[in-house]
């Protein structure tokens, strides 16, 4: 079972909004300010699905608002993670005209984005939602929205794998080539990492799934195997050391998914619902008052 999808805090949510609200404004938002020229008449939007999907962000673009007007009132109609259908309104807010224009495009386009993660990765999960085998995602984000994506994996189901290099130790296939071996990576890394780091060793063959059961590891990655492969790695690993937790990475797609769930594996770890998401398409509707 993944945990329950946790928003990172304002205090390190709120620079980043700011930033990405300074981004868009410029040097002015030119079209509404020229439009009400210095008036503050009130409104009201309506956030609406175009597509069906499952809804993550809401609590992003009531803070977006906030930080143009805190006098905005928001409605945030559905829970993070409820899955909606085409033509649903989602979200209601209320107050300076001039403040939901400015907002509209940032608010708008992070709820667009982290839906889009959320509701491709309730379809990964729901593929094996009856096997015990883990969805978690990968360090494969966009730069700048990684805490946010990764929350979007949260609130789509899946469990978030580590969020950045100081998380975990993990040797990959240019480590152990700087080691010179898988083994003599681990040796080399073992004495020097801080307590509670594990370590996890990615593994392309059967050999070197033999190589790492001789190291002092806590995980082991099968990386772009077989399905014929995984199992009989699943198998050895199982035999010889029931403890290693086991992780399933590289090609994976929807199609796979489940066979390779199957096998046994306690992971799999896939960029996909992240890097191949389409956006959930909301639209916002304004009325002045």
């Amino acid at each position: 079972m993944s945990l329950s999808p946790v928003l990172p805090p304002w205090v390190v949510l709120d620079p980043l909004i700011q930033s990405w609200l300074a981004e868009d404004i410029g040097r002015g938002d030119r079209t509404s300010q020229t439009l009400l020229q210095g008036r503050s008449p009130q409104g009201s939007a309506e956030w609406i699905l175009k597509a069906p999907g499952v809804i993550a962000g809401l609590p992003l673009a009531q803070r977006t608002f906030e930080q143009l007007d805190r006098q905005i009132k928001s409605e945030l109609i559905y829970k993070e993670g409820t899955a909606c259908e085409t033509g649903t309104v989602v979200a209601r807010f209320q107050g300076n005209l001039e403040a939901l224009l400015m907002g509209e495009r940032v608010a708008l386009n992070l709820v667009m984005r982290l839906s889009g993660i959320a509701t491709s990765t309730r379809q990964y999960v729901e593929t094996i939602a009856d096997l015990p085998t883990q969805l978690t995602d990968t360090r494969k984000t966009t730069p700048g929205l990684r805490l946010l994506e990764k929350y979007a994996t949260s609130v789509g189901g899946a469990s978030n794998h580590r969020l950045g290099l100081d998380d975990a130790i993990m040797i990959k296939d240019n480590h152990i080539a700087a080691a010179g071996s898988l083994s003599a990576a681990v040796a080399q890394i073992r004495p020097h990492i801080p307590y509670p780091l594990s370590i996890e060793v990615e593994t392309e063959t059967l050999e070197q799934v033999q190589e790492a059961l001789n190291t002092e590891i806590d995980i082991i990655m099968l990386d772009n195997m077989s399905l014929a492969d995984l199992q009989t790695a699943v198998q050895l690993i199982r035999q010889e050391n029931p403890k290693l937790k086991i992780e399933a990475s590289g090609n994976i797609t929807q199609e796979r998914l489940r066979a390779i769930a199957e096998t046994g594996v306690d992971y799999i770890s896939t960029s996909a619902p992240i890097s191949r998401s389409p956006w959930l398409d909301i639209s916002m509707k304004l009325q002045a008052s």
